[in-house]
């Protein structure tokens, strides 16, 4: 059963928001119901556990899931069963794979190049599935958001493929129908999900990101290109997108897989981008003619505002950021805006 049946049979729309937050609070939850989202991919790594990591404990040697953190992860599924969500869970580092984030901005590659972590990610698949397994607020395990093998030579030929077979092989062992979602390779890009091997099992979705073109998408290239428009050397534009995407549509087509087994699983720009709304737009035009169920990156996220939606397209005043240099709570205003109706409007919004 893919998330899309699972949100249709809860009278809930197949669209969806990523949640990648340090608090997760039932205000943001119930914002994201009113909003039209029907399902929220949360990742639970920015939260504060037992151990060094979320969830793992120590992603340097797994042990167990503490006690306290699935209590916690409990209360936020509560919260969004409330609020008439459904949550795809997701994980940013697993046992020898740290997010760089928490990592010394370094990528971590153990996982791949050592078999005791494999079977550690494996052994922490199980116990947290076997954990949360029916509980009325899980739509899908997703196992690793963007692995990213490619980065280090010597773990460039990893078949990921591999490794995601034995990690379903143990959760369904305890869970054989909660669906699961596998990123591609290359930070789940579209050629990376093309390198993928399709499972047996017809519970697996089949996830990829947009970030296309990235010297356009990268925050930290202020304003030097505009969409639609020339951006490294191509013109960027709806047919663009469409052919950036072409990798998933004839790997799709090759597997002979249903639409609703493909999840455009994240997708974004910095809302202050020249051009932010039309892109927003195109890509979810593309997403529309494929069939494709959705998850904009992101909604209210508590670090970050530049992909805040319905923050605008200007940038954050300088009394804000003199509110957060005297450490001081200073809430931005939201409200109707180029950017936020391009989403709203596919949420069904008037």
């Amino acid at each position: 059963m893919s998330v899309v049946w699972l949100l249709l049979l809860a009278g809930l729309p197949p669209t969806g928001a990523n949640l990648f937050n340090e608090v997760e609070t039932a205000e943001r939850l119930r914002a994201a119901s009113a909003a039209g989202f029907g399902v929220v991919r949360i990742a639970p790594d920015k939260w504060h556990g037992a151990g060094r990591d979320f969830l793992l404990g120590d992603a340097d040697d797994f042990r167990g899931v503490p006690a306290a953190d699935l209590k916690r992860l409990r209360e936020v599924l509560d919260r969004a069963h409330a609020a008439r969500l459904k949550v795809v869970l997701t994980m940013l580092s697993l046992p020898g794979c740290r997010w760089k984030q928490h990592h010394g901005d370094q990528n971590d590659f153990r996982l791949y190049l050592e078999p005791k972590y494999q079977a550690q990610a494996r052994a922490f698949w199980r116990e947290l599935a076997g954990a949360l397994k029916g509980h009325p607020a899980l739509a899908g395990y997703n196992l690793l958001n963007e692995p990213r093998p490619e980065r280090n030579p010597a773990t460039r030929g990893f078949d990921l493929s591999a490794l995601y077979a034995e990690l379903v092989k143990g959760i369904r062992e305890v869970d054989a129908v909660t669906p699961i979602i596998l990123d591609g390779s290359d930070d789940a890009s579209p050629e990376g999900l093309a390198r993928l091997t399709v499972l047996e099992d017809p519970n697996v979705i089949y996830a990829f990101h947009f970030y296309e073109p990235w010297p356009y998408i990268d925050h930290k290239t202020k304003g030097q290109h505009r969409y639609p428009g020339e951006i490294d050397g191509a013109k960027w534009n709806v047919d663009q997108v469409r052919r950036a995407m072409g990798p998933v549509v004839a790997w799709q087509k090759k597997n002979a897989l249903p639409s609703s087994r493909i999840w455009l699983e994240e997708f974004g720009v910095p809302r202050t981008k020249p051009g932010a709304a039309a892109w927003l737009r195109d890509v979810l035009v593309v997403a529309r003619e494929q069939g494709w169920p959705w998850a904009v990156y992101s909604f209210r996220e508590d670090t970050w505002d530049a992909m805040d939606y319905e923050l605008g397209e200007k940038p954050p005043s300088a009394a804000y950021w003199q509110a957060v240099e005297r450490g001081e709570k200073h809430v931005l205003p939201r409200g109707e805006n180029a950017v936020w109706r391009v989403i709203s409007k596919a949420l069904g919004r008037p």
